[in-house]
């Protein structure tokens, strides 16, 4: 029973984008593993740029500098 975890910044990511990593990383464990899809769990987490740092800085700050 693969558990998989996506964590991605909060930044305008579509319904459709978020379907298609949920249905990339299980087709990938059933590529590479043979992992049943039906039995794969995938789960996408948004977190807030305030909330993710890189480097010492938020990536709200990084943004801002860019």
């Amino acid at each position: 029973m693969p558990y998989v975890n996506i964590k991605i910044t909060d930044e305008g990511v579509t319904p459709e984008q978020k379907q298609a990593l949920i249905e990339g990383a299980t087709q990938l464990l059933v590529d590479v593993l043979n992992k049943n899809p039906k039995t794969t769990f995938v789960i996408i987490e948004e977190v807030n740029t305030d909330n993710w740092g890189i480097g010492g800085d938020t990536v709200t700050q990084l943004r801002k500098q860019s």
